[in-house]
């Protein structure tokens, strides 16, 4: 009978304790749930937390008190039930900074060409005296303006490749993306009108070059053109000497010493004992005979000459067309490989 109600004591007094810690609200392992944090982390993370806000003497189930000893144990073997996780132990800055510096560089050597570009363009705008007041409503159609406005966009367009990489500014590299994508858009349509067109191009070459010879007195820029054209090829005219007969300085009616000539840039031998440039080396050359004039001066166009170029340079054409156009897709991969980078860092994600 004592028995008996003893052990009726015993189960009211247990009913009791489990009734009091209803009351008093969750165990430790509940508080240690609600006190995690709110970011997300790994079950690895998880298990170490629990670990830590536990010390020796509290409870780990609510019901069996453990030492510092018995909690390590319940750790380990909790940790070695969870799966394996890979971490890349390569710092992800390191990534990136090979990344950013190698788009630095290859704009930079890009900016450098851009500024040599815009440093020609304007030297030769000042040579000429082109903002003169005479010459101010010829500005829009030179081509050395062109040439210094090219090189000032390339220079703009790769310095702000360049801050944007270092900086990692992302507005920056952004634009700088779009602008390379427009950029490759205008040249791949560009290179296959011209493929496409070919034939109409070649008859705007012609029509250029026998412009050219009719104004070679009259416009510096397209001088300096026929002159380096007619050196370089060893051509003279469009398709023929005789297509000077069009200037009306270098026509055989003309009343000046010039009449029935050609510029001494289309001459075999334009240096006088080869120190002297001689202007005066292809006067009256259009009135003699072929075989006579052949001695003297080149008799081919520079429009056949310049398709001969084109056709012996075809392989180091394409590989330089290539390379450019390679340049910038890798400048268009790095951009946007670091803007990936730059919205996970945002994100508080590290790449693995």
């Amino acid at each position: 009978m004592d028995e008996a109600v003893a052990f009726g004591f015993k189960n009211r007094n247990i009913l009791h304790t489990d009734s009091e810690k209803r009351r008093t609200g969750p165990t430790v392992e509940g508080q240690i749930h609600q006190e995690r944090p709110n970011h997300i982390a790994s079950p690895r993370d998880e298990v170490r937390t629990t670990v830590s806000s536990l010390r020796p003497g509290t409870s780990w189930d609510g019901s069996v008190f453990l030492d510092e000893a018995v909690l390590k144990c319940k750790a380990e073997e909790r940790l070695s039930l969870l799966p394996p996780q890979k971490w890349d132990q390569k710092p992800a800055s390191l990534t990136n900074s090979c990344v950013k510096y190698l788009m630095f560089l290859s704009n930079l050597l890009f900016a450098v060409f851009g500024l040599l570009a815009l440093a020609i363009g304007l030297w030769g705008l000042v040579d000429k005296e082109s903002f003169a007041q005479e010459r101010i409503g010829h500005i829009g159609s030179d081509p050395m303006l062109v040439l210094a406005g090219l090189g000032l966009l390339l220079s703009l367009l790769c310095f702000t490749g360049c801050v944007g990489a270092l900086r990692e500014n992302a507005p920056l590299l952004k634009g700088f993306t779009a602008a390379v994508l427009v950029l490759l858009s205008i040249q791949v349509l560009t290179g296959l009108v011209m493929y496409t067109l070919r034939d109409q191009i070649e008859g705007l070459l012609r029509s250029s070059m026998l412009t050219a010879v009719s104004r070679y007195q009259d416009d510096l820029d397209l001088r300096f053109i026929m002159d380096e054209m007619q050196i370089g090829l060893q051509c003279c005219g469009a398709d023929t000497y005789h297509d000077w007969e069009l200037n009306m300085y270098f026509n055989c009616s003309a009343p000046g010493i010039q009449a029935c000539g050609v510029p001494a840039s289309c001459c075999i031998d334009p240096l006088e004992n080869g120190t002297v440039w001689n202007s005066q080396c292809g006067l009256g050359t259009q009135g003699l005979d072929e075989f006579t004039a052949q001695s003297l001066i080149y008799l081919g166009g520079c429009l056949g000459g310049l398709s001969r170029w084109l056709s012996n340079h075809t392989g180091s054409l394409a590989t330089a067309a290539s390379l450019l156009l390679g340049a910038q897709v890798l400048s268009l991969f790095i951009a946007t490989r670091i803007l990936g980078d730059i919205d996970r860092v945002e994100a508080g994600w590290q790449p693995k």
